[in-house]
Protein backbone atom coordinates (compact mmCIF):
# COMPACT_ATOMS: atom_id res chain seq x y z
CA UNK A 1 0.00 0.00 0.00
CA UNK A 2 0.91 3.70 -0.31
CA UNK A 3 -0.42 6.93 -0.63
CA UNK A 4 -0.98 8.53 -3.95
CA UNK A 5 -0.74 11.91 -4.80
CA UNK A 6 -2.80 12.73 -8.28
CA UNK A 7 0.75 14.40 -9.96
CA UNK A 8 1.47 10.64 -10.69
CA UNK A 9 -2.18 9.76 -11.99
CA UNK A 10 -2.44 12.33 -14.44
CA UNK A 11 0.94 11.65 -15.96
CA UNK A 12 -0.42 7.80 -17.16
CA UNK A 13 -2.73 9.76 -19.07
CA UNK A 14 -1.26 12.76 -20.46
CA UNK A 15 2.06 12.15 -23.18
CA UNK A 16 2.97 15.64 -22.38
CA UNK A 17 3.28 15.35 -18.54
CA UNK A 18 5.67 12.47 -19.03
CA UNK A 19 5.51 9.24 -17.45
CA UNK A 20 8.65 7.35 -17.07
CA UNK A 21 9.40 3.94 -16.25
CA UNK A 22 8.61 4.70 -12.14
CA UNK A 23 5.66 6.26 -12.64
CA UNK A 24 4.09 3.68 -15.02
CA UNK A 25 5.78 0.94 -12.34
CA UNK A 26 3.12 2.17 -9.72
CA UNK A 27 0.35 1.50 -11.89
CA UNK A 28 1.09 -1.95 -12.29
CA UNK A 29 1.82 -2.04 -8.44
CA UNK A 30 -1.50 -0.49 -7.64
CA UNK A 31 -3.46 -3.18 -9.75
CA UNK A 32 -1.67 -5.79 -7.89
CA UNK A 33 -2.48 -4.30 -4.55
CA UNK A 34 -4.10 -0.65 -3.57
CA UNK A 35 -3.09 2.71 -3.11
CA UNK A 36 -4.84 5.32 -0.09
CA UNK A 37 -5.43 9.15 -0.85
CA UNK A 38 -6.79 11.79 0.98
CA UNK A 39 -10.52 13.15 -0.05
CA UNK A 40 -9.51 15.86 -1.77
CA UNK A 41 -7.67 13.52 -4.11
CA UNK A 42 -11.27 12.95 -6.44
CA UNK A 43 -11.62 16.30 -7.07
CA UNK A 44 -7.96 17.27 -7.55
CA UNK A 45 -7.85 14.51 -10.73
CA UNK A 46 -11.68 15.82 -11.83
CA UNK A 47 -10.18 19.27 -11.89
CA UNK A 48 -7.33 18.48 -13.90
CA UNK A 49 -9.24 16.13 -16.88
CA UNK A 50 -11.86 19.19 -16.89
CA UNK A 51 -9.06 22.07 -17.24
CA UNK A 52 -7.66 19.37 -19.98
CA UNK A 53 -11.29 19.44 -21.90
CA UNK A 54 -11.59 22.80 -21.93
CA UNK A 55 -8.22 23.76 -23.15
CA UNK A 56 -8.82 20.92 -25.41
CA UNK A 57 -6.44 18.16 -24.67
CA UNK A 58 -8.54 15.44 -24.51
CA UNK A 59 -12.15 14.73 -25.86
CA UNK A 60 -15.44 13.98 -23.29
CA UNK A 61 -14.90 10.19 -24.51
CA UNK A 62 -11.33 10.33 -23.05
CA UNK A 63 -12.12 12.47 -20.08
CA UNK A 64 -14.86 9.40 -18.89
CA UNK A 65 -12.67 7.05 -20.13
CA UNK A 66 -10.07 8.19 -17.29
CA UNK A 67 -12.54 8.35 -14.65
CA UNK A 68 -13.41 4.38 -16.02
CA UNK A 69 -10.25 3.23 -15.33
CA UNK A 70 -9.61 5.24 -12.10
CA UNK A 71 -12.71 3.79 -10.78
CA UNK A 72 -11.77 0.18 -11.35
CA UNK A 73 -8.63 0.53 -9.58
CA UNK A 74 -8.33 -0.34 -5.78
CA UNK A 75 -7.76 3.31 -4.37
CA UNK A 76 -8.91 3.58 -0.90
CA UNK A 77 -10.31 7.56 -0.51
CA UNK A 78 -9.69 8.43 3.40
CA UNK A 79 -12.26 11.29 4.66
CA UNK A 80 -11.29 14.49 5.70
CA UNK A 81 -12.75 15.63 9.27
CA UNK A 82 -12.89 19.20 9.80
CA UNK A 83 -11.15 17.87 12.85
CA UNK A 84 -8.27 16.21 10.94
CA UNK A 85 -7.81 19.47 8.82
CA UNK A 86 -7.24 21.71 11.53
CA UNK A 87 -5.48 19.71 13.93
CA UNK A 88 -3.43 17.42 11.69
CA UNK A 89 -3.21 18.77 8.25
CA UNK A 90 -2.99 22.27 9.07
CA UNK A 91 0.20 21.41 10.84
CA UNK A 92 2.05 19.56 8.55
CA UNK A 93 1.47 22.34 6.03
CA UNK A 94 2.83 25.15 8.40
CA UNK A 95 5.70 23.04 9.22
CA UNK A 96 6.57 21.69 5.88
CA UNK A 97 5.95 24.87 3.80
CA UNK A 98 3.01 23.04 1.52
CA UNK A 99 0.01 23.96 0.55
CA UNK A 100 -2.91 22.25 2.71
CA UNK A 101 -3.54 19.94 -0.40
CA UNK A 102 0.28 18.86 -0.56
CA UNK A 103 0.32 18.97 3.17
CA UNK A 104 -2.54 16.12 3.25
CA UNK A 105 -0.93 13.87 1.16
CA UNK A 106 1.98 13.97 4.03
CA UNK A 107 0.08 13.91 6.76
CA UNK A 108 -2.08 10.64 5.54
CA UNK A 109 2.00 8.92 4.70
CA UNK A 110 3.45 9.50 7.91
CA UNK A 111 -0.16 8.64 10.01
CA UNK A 112 -0.34 5.45 8.12
CA UNK A 113 3.65 5.19 8.03
CA UNK A 114 3.58 4.67 3.56
CA UNK A 115 5.46 5.52 1.24
CA UNK A 116 4.35 8.49 -1.04
CA UNK A 117 3.96 8.86 -5.06
CA UNK A 118 4.48 12.12 -6.20
CA UNK A 119 5.84 13.99 -9.14
CA UNK A 120 5.55 17.77 -6.95
CA UNK A 121 8.84 19.02 -5.72
CA UNK A 122 7.98 20.46 -2.75
CA UNK A 123 5.83 17.96 -1.56
CA UNK A 124 9.32 15.37 -2.67
CA UNK A 125 11.30 17.82 -0.26
CA UNK A 126 8.87 17.71 2.69
CA UNK A 127 8.59 13.95 2.43
CA UNK A 128 12.78 13.57 2.42
CA UNK A 129 12.03 15.66 5.91
CA UNK A 130 9.69 13.70 7.34
CA UNK A 131 11.71 10.58 6.61
CA UNK A 132 8.98 9.19 4.38
CA UNK A 133 9.90 6.96 1.47
CA UNK A 134 9.68 8.16 -1.94
CA UNK A 135 8.04 5.90 -4.84
CA UNK A 136 9.08 8.37 -7.69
Amino acid sequence: MFVLDASVVISWFFQDEASGEKELSLLEKLKRGWAVVPGIWPLEVSNVLLVALRRGRVEPSGVYRVMELLSRLPIEVEDISLDLAFKAIYPVAREYELSIYDASYLELAVRKGLPLATKDAALKKAARRANIQLLV
